[in-house]
């Protein structure tokens, strides 16, 4: 062997140890997540690794805005945000896109937005945190487009499938999704209403719930329910056949007496067949875990269940901290709420907000380093 052949091999075992030297430290690309065999949690769809969502709603930031209100001129601000909720130990962040802000008309997806949106997907990638993509919301109705408010049922569902369908096609290729959310507590009216606006009763300023219809026209709710969700499934499944689908439903869902009377018609037996897991979302009240408890049970229709919100709203951090632990078994998952500040921030702010805010996060922490996404962690 000639010098050169020698340092042409010696080259090629150099360069062979140098690239499994990368391969060993490249960085772990995320999964996608599916649901796991038995139908009761998640997992990673390659490696089947037991996957335990524990994160955030990213609904607003500490000044009340929604993404779409700075994504576009502070996006620093979203990379700080998401970086801070990877650092307390989120491994999924829901996030709440605006149907004003995504389409331009009945047939016309804003592009901008879209573009924004894919710039946001690949942020997650880099993270390695997943996203749980909630769409249609109209939560400031003085932004919600008049024309979109003046369709009949139809053709609203007609606006919501090209909405669908835009999302999809932008984020089907990504293992940063975790699944899309329909919309974020829907309801049908009652059999014998006839309304006149989409919306629900306002939350501090916020819209929170939204009508599918605005009246039954002899239907059943649960028959209303279903073919919306069929309708935008089908939309989703044109351009993602793989990640998960869901719809957040309020904690009145289920049959019976439901707040004031009235349940939302989304009763989860009735209406979660085309679903991949149920998401519920849950506030329980001091002195009532108990009945949280129950509540949560009465969504277990032999799918994973999200609890999607949660929050000590209504209840001590503590009894909170109860309700978690005592739903393993239960549940599959379970998102809180960031809103833009750090603990230290909030220990800083001194107002009864930031306070609420220091003792959730403390507690999240101290969930995520107990283990709550281990693998054995949601099972009974």
């Amino acid at each position: 062997m000639n010098r050169r052949e020698f340092l042409k091999v010696i080259g090629f075992f150099t360069m062979a140890k140098r690239l499994k030297v990368e391969r060993r430290e490249a960085p772990k690309l995320l999964e996608p997540i599916g649901v796991s065999p038995d139908g009761k949690s998640f997992q990673m769809r390659q490696s089947g690794k037991h996957f335990v969502p524990w994160g955030f709603n990213y609904d607003h930031d500490e000044n009340g805005r929604l993404i779409e209100d700075f994504w576009e001129t502070e996006w620093s601000k979203v990379e700080e945000d998401f970086q801070e909720m990877k650092a307390l130990g989120a491994n999924v962040v829901r996030i709440h896109l605006q149907f004003g802000k995504f389409m331009n008309g009945l047939d016309k997806p804003n592009r901008k937005a879209l573009d924004r949106l894919r710039k946001l997907v690949e942020l997650a990638e880099r993270l390695k945190v997943y996203l749980d993509i909630t769409g249609l919301g109209c939560y400031r109705k003085d932004e919600v487009p008049s024309w979109y408010d003046n369709l009949s049922d139809e053709d609203r569902w007609k606006a919501q499938e090209v909405f669908w369908e835009a999302v999809a096609s932008v984020c089907a290729d990504s293992p940063a999704v975790f699944c899309y959310n329909l919309m974020n507590e829907p309801l049908v009216p009652g059999e014998e209403e006839k309304r006149s606006d989409w919306l629900g009763s306002p939350f501090e300023g916020m819209h929170w719930t939204q009508y599918i219809a605005l009246t039954t026209r002899g239907r059943k709710r649960a028959e209303i329910a279903r073919d919306w969700i069929r309708y935008l499934l089908t939309a989703i499944r044109r351009h993602d056949e793989h990640h998960l689908v869901t719809v957040g439903l309020v904690s009145w869902s289920l049959e019976g007496p439901g707040r004031h009377g009235f349940t939302s018609g989304f009763e989860p037996k009735q209406v979660s067949e085309d679903l991949d897991f149920v998401s519920v979302h849950i506030y329980p009240e001091e002195g009532k875990v108990d009945e949280a408890l129950e509540t949560l049970k009465g969504f277990s229709v032999g799918k994973p269940i999200l609890v999607e919100e949660v929050f000590p709203l209504r209840c001590s951090v503590k009894e909170l901290e109860e309700f978690i632990e005592r739903s393993k078994g239960i549940a599959a998952g379970w998102l809180g709420f960031y809103w833009g500040k750090t603990p230290d921030e909030c220990l800083k702010g001194g107002s009864i907000r930031d306070q609420l805010m220091f003792e959730w996060l403390e507690l999240f922490q101290r969930k995520y380093r107990q283990g709550i996404t281990s693998s054995n962690s949601s099972r009974s």
